[in-house]
């Protein structure tokens, strides 16, 4: 069965924070969402890097202002779209890809705040998974 998000919650300057319903807490910084964002452009350009470190990079991922999400909006039950300040928004975030992303999964000496430890993510156990949508998600706002 998919992993379903019990909790998601967008720093808009740090990154998305999710709870799973099998327990597990994820962290995602910004910089790693847009980088691995799973739109056909996005890919495109991963593929490029790797074939050649020497690619030029679209002036929009060069922009001298910080990075961050600008806003989010849950996709169906399966996904989270994350507009971000470069203008990008075309990729959709599914639970899976989000779970096959994890830095917590990729680099198991790197745990996630509140994570169950290191290497915790998609084969953890606890609670079942079920097909619902997120309880909840909030983003935070920017001060006026």
């Amino acid at each position: 069965m998919a992993p379903q998000p019990k909790h998601l919650h967008l720093d808009k300057e740090k990154g998305l924070s999710v709870v799973w319903h099998d327990g597990t807490e994820s962290f995602y910084p910004i910089k790693l969402l847009r980088r691995m964002s799973p739109s056909a452009d996005a890919r495109t350009l991963r593929e490029s890097m790797e074939r050649n470190p020497l690619t030029v990079l679209p002036a929009s991922a060069s922009s001298g202002e910080p990075l961050r999400a600008v806003d989010a909006e849950l996709v169906g039950n399966y996904a989270i779209r994350i507009r971000f300040s470069d203008g990008h928004d075309t990729g959709l975030f599914s639970w899976v890809y989000l779970r096959e992303i994890d830095p917590a999964v990729a680099d198991p000496g790197v745990t996630s705040p509140g994570s169950a430890g290191p290497g915790a993510g998609a084969s953890g156990g606890g609670r079942p998974e079920t097909n619902q949508p997120p309880a909840s998600m909030d983003t935070d706002r920017p001060p006026s």
